[in-house]
């Protein structure tokens, strides 16, 4: 009787499916605790190179400000939090591998973290290592030739009435303003581009395709490693006056002023102007190769409200250009201002269409305006100044090779890594 209830029960094939299935489960359960462990690391993953990828940027913008890359990076980690880490970040300034291995203006990031997966876990599988490697850098993005080094809030760079300004280059302020770069009336603006430490608002008066970077990292002082005028550079200082319909030849060397209402032919070197002015009238003629204009004081120290000024008025013909040699130290710089002025007065450059201008104008303590006239002949200038106000038409091309004018290069910060 057993032998055939055995028999029977050997024969029965009911229930297969399920015994089968019973059988099959903890694979099925396991493949599916691994799918979920995959999207659980996937999410860690992605967690832990946002939170280096963000230190990093922060890093790099802490540079770009002269402030410290670790530090930066290290309160960017522990601000966002997004994931408890299980070593101590690696911050590198410079990185040292990669692509940007000894490179100053790159800061690389690396996190780790561990942690196990619930499934992995059960199957006996440690828990995995998990990184984020980041780097960001300043790279440049382009090039600048008008530049305000203004850092408050007042507004950098303006442009007034129906002033059209045309550059084959961009501007950029260092202005916090709102709206750090002004351009109002029926003035036109095409230059990219347009970046400001502040914000910038959208506005008719630029022309279509211009690129506004509001909020962007402070441009460096492009001139900052020129030489400080001292009293040496002042001895044997004259004041020079030209008269209506008379004409002068000078040599460099130092003057107490230069006002010329004639012709004034300017042999090469560096001329200094110390405590005056350099006023041309508006129907003064001004010839010079291979020349830079210094303005200071021999007192600069103790009263740099004494530091020359300039002063050129409409209508002037000024066919000027700076050094090209690039052993000069003033190589490129037309005129270059004392930075120990008081922003307490604006230079004025004024031109006709005949003007040729070639170089830069140095301004940092204070504001420069310049008046450009359909015409005149810019095709290398470089404009810097604690402001920059532009009236009338200026067509800058920017062509500045062999010139001995330095390019001012527009950066940003960006993930390079």
């Amino acid at each position: 009787m057993f032998g055939g209830s055995m028999g029977r029960l050997l024969r029965d094939r009911t229930g297969n499916v399920l015994m089968m299935a019973a059988a099959c489960m903890p694979i099925l359960i396991g493949a599916a605790g691994l799918a979920t462990d995959t999207v659980q690391w996937t999410l860690w993953k992605r967690q832990v190179q946002r939170q280096a990828d963000s230190a990093a940027l922060a890093g790099a913008y802490a540079v770009a400000q002269g402030f410290s890359a670790s530090d930066s990076a290290t309160s960017d980690i522990n601000r966002l939090s997004l994931i408890t880490l299980s070593q101590t970040p690696t911050i590198e300034n410079a990185p040292t591998t990669g692509s940007y291995a000894g490179n100053n203006k790159a800061v690389r990031v690396v996190l780790q973290t561990t942690k196990e997966l619930p499934f992995s876990k059960i199957l006996g599988i440690g828990a995995p290592v998990i990184l984020g490697e980041a780097t960001a850098a300043i790279v440049g993005s382009g090039d600048y030739c008008v530049v305000s080094l203004e850092k408050s809030s007042a507004t950098g760079i303006t442009l007034q009435g129906n002033a059209t300004v045309n550059l084959g280059c961009g501007m950029a302020t260092n202005s916090r303003a709102s709206n750090a770069v002004y351009a109002g009336g029926s003035s036109t603006v095409t230059a990219t581009p347009v970046a400001a430490v502040g914000g910038l608002t959208s506005s008719s008066n630029y022309a279509t395709g211009t690129t506004l970077l509001p909020y962007s990292i402070p441009v460096q002082d492009p001139y900052a490693s020129l030489p400080t005028p001292t009293a040496a550079n002042l001895t044997g200082c004259s004041n020079l006056n030209v008269q209506p319909n008379n004409s002068r030849n000078i040599t460099a060397g130092c003057y107490k002023n230069i006002d010329v209402k004639g012709t004034l032919n300017m042999a090469p070197g560096v001329y200094y102007i110390d405590a005056g002015s350099f006023d041309v009238g508006s129907q003064a003629v001004i010839n010079g190769t291979d020349v830079t204009i210094i303005l200071t004081s021999s007192n600069a120290s103790n009263n740099p409200g004494s530091i020359a000024t300039v002063n050129i008025n409409g209508g002037a013909t000024l066919n000027l250009t700076a050094p090209t040699d690039l052993n000069d130290p003033y190589h490129g710089i037309l005129f270059y201002q004392d930075r120990r002025a008081l922003d307490s007065g604006t230079n004025l450059i004024n031109g006709n269409a005949s003007s040729v201008l070639q170089g830069a104008f140095y301004f940092p303590g204070q504001a420069m305006s310049f008046s450009g006239t359909s015409g005149m002949t810019t095709t290398c200038v470089k404009m810097v100044g604690k402001r920059v106000t532009f009236i009338g038409n200026s067509n800058i091309v920017n062509q500045c090779t062999n010139k001995g004018v330095d390019k001012i290069t527009a950066t940003l910060v960006r993930l390079v890594g």
